[in-house]
């Protein structure tokens, strides 16, 4: 059959559904074998089943399609890394009809070429790569600009969105509606495909009208209020933000119709709220400080606590911790939080101005950030385990802020004593070393992070070390393309940790189990 993209194909395969995979994938993985070329096929979207080599038989079930083949030489096997096929998976819902080319290009290529993913040059790889965030960047800009409007009372009661995305991305995208909005019964319109939730039932349905859309509800004022008080003046970067929030999504957020006024009074907010910035330390500083350094306490010893048998009963021993001078100005000891069975620990710096406070990790500016980025790479934070290098705030008074220190090798020493203790109870499969002073503790040396950021390393002890930056880094850069340039990468970094995590269940490779790495007595 003659395609105007192809050119004349011998192999003409039609998939009746745009994001059918695994039809895809049994159909590409039968032409390999048979060892058709990729110049040889041609991929098509819609119209009947026919068109066919007469060495494949087709069969079209539930509108996805899937392919058996009878390859010339049946015991020929293909084998893929399985991060080829997870990333395929994602690059399959692009809008682009040119990807089942490009897919089936490079699985043919790797063939011969099992690294081709870490051949950076290859034209194909570079597509594959570009393709894969934007389907991520549509994922992300789903999650982030779906509102939903109510419609119904009572048993009728119904929660309404309409969304126009880039790329075919509604189902894989929709369990993550439904683990937000379990509770409710919604519907997410979209011109391409429709997904409905009614607890535990979800399902889809063809494509919708804008008109098909609900007006405005009582829920828009909610949205409003929550905006407008969320708003930083101080923050705004006009482009950055039309940047994160395309102009194309204003008409379906109830929140736009604030942001010509707050933008235009931006000036004036900025001044106002820097004129009311509280004092540093905050005033409850000294009352939370003495609850937990009261004069007549001495230091807690290590030996008491390494007969620690939780991380809870570590976590009451280092409320009472002086290994190092940074317990005399920071309001409390900010220790780990996570089970003790989390088989990933995430290892940050140390406590910022937000920790010292609360008193928990990664509950600031960065671990906004953090968090954001966890919940996209689908990464569960409840699962895991989560600490810093140094467990009390190092700053600089400024005026009547506390700005951030690093803290220098023997801060960073003194406190490993707690990090040891820590990983030695949750004994995680994977320590995620979030910036050089986290990989500086964990390693007992500096290393340089640009150089090993998403390689993993093995210590002595079979602890496997994945290294990537400090969320913080993506906050202080001040391009809007530098700053979302970083967090794309640092989403790969997760993503990539979200792969180790299920890739074997993190399992050592060669190095001690879970069980033989006992508490340090360094």
């Amino acid at each position: 059959m003659q395609n105007a993209l192809f050119g004349l194909a011998p192999h003409t395969v039609r998939l009746a559904y745009q994001t059918g995979f695994a039809g895809w994938r049994d159909v590409a993985r039968r032409l390999a074998i048979a060892g058709v070329r990729p110049e040889e096929v041609a991929w098509e979207i819609g119209g009947d089943a026919g068109g066919i080599s007469p060495s494949l038989r087709e069969e079209c079930k539930g509108g996805r399609h899937q392919t058996v083949a009878q390859p010339t030489r049946p015991a020929a096997t293909l084998t893929v890394s399985r991060d080829f096929i997870e990333r395929a998976e994602t690059v399959f819902c692009h809008s682009n009809p040119e990807r089942f080319a490009l897919l089936y290009r490079m699985l043919w290529q790797m063939r011969s070429e099992p690294a081709l993913l870490k051949i950076a040059s290859d034209p194909d790889v570079r597509r594959f790569e570009a393709m894969e965030k934007a389907v991520r960047r549509d994922i992300h800009k789903m999650r982030a600009f779906v509102r939903f409007r109510k419609i119904g009372e009572g048993g009728d009661e119904r929660y309404v969105a309409w969304f126009e995305p880039e790329h075919f991305i509604v189902e894989r995208n929709a369990p993550f509606f439904v683990r937000r909005f379990t509770g409710m019964r919604w519907s997410i319109l979209t011109p391409f495909l429709c997904a409905h939730w009614e607890s535990p039932d979800l399902r889809f349905t063809p494509g919708a009208n804008i008109r098909d859309a609900p007006a405005e509800d009582a829920v828009e004022e909610l949205w409003q209020i929550y905006y407008e008080n969320i708003f930083n003046p101080a923050r705004l970067k006009t482009q950055a933000m039309k940047k994160e929030m395309p102009k194309k999504y204003w008409r379906n957020l109830p929140e736009a119709s604030l942001i010509p006024r707050l933008v235009a009074g931006a000036d004036a907010a900025a001044r106002e709220m820097i004129e009311k910035m509280p004092t540093a330390p905050a005033p409850h500083h000294a009352k939370v400080q003495a609850k937990h350094w009261p004069a007549s306490r001495e230091p807690a010893p290590s030996d008491n606590a390494a007969g620690a048998r939780s991380t809870q009963a570590l976590r009451e021993a280092a409320e009472g911790c002086r290994r190092c001078p940074l317990w005399r100005d920071a309001t409390q000891t900010v220790f780990g939080e996570g089970p003790d069975d989390a088989t990933v620990v995430f290892v940050g710096e140390q406590p910022g101005d937000q920790e010292d406070i609360t008193g928990k990790p990664f509950v600031g500016p960065a671990g906004k950030v953090f968090d954001a980025v966890l919940e996209e790479a689908a990464i569960d934070r409840r699962k895991t385990y989560i600490t810093n290098a140094v467990k009390h705030f190092k700053f600089e008074p400024r005026g009547k802020r506390r700005i951030h220190s690093k803290p220098n090798a023997g801060e960073v020493q003194a406190c490993r004593w707690w990090l040891d203790h820590e990983l030695a109870l949750t004994k995680p499969e994977l320590v995620v070393a979030l910036g050089a002073t986290a990989a500086h503790s964990l390693l007992g040396r500096a290393v340089p992070i640009t150089k090993l950021r998403g390689q993993v390393i093995e210590r002595e002890d079979g602890l496997r070390i994945f290294f990537t930056i400090h969320p913080s880094f993506i906050l202080r850069l001040r391009e809007a393309t530098e700053k979302e340039a970083e967090r794309e990468r640092f989403l790969d970094d997760m993503h990539a940790v979200n792969r180790l995590m299920r890739r074997e269940k993190i399992q050592n490779r060669g190095g001690k189990s879970r069980a033989d790495r006992g508490i340090p007595s360094n």
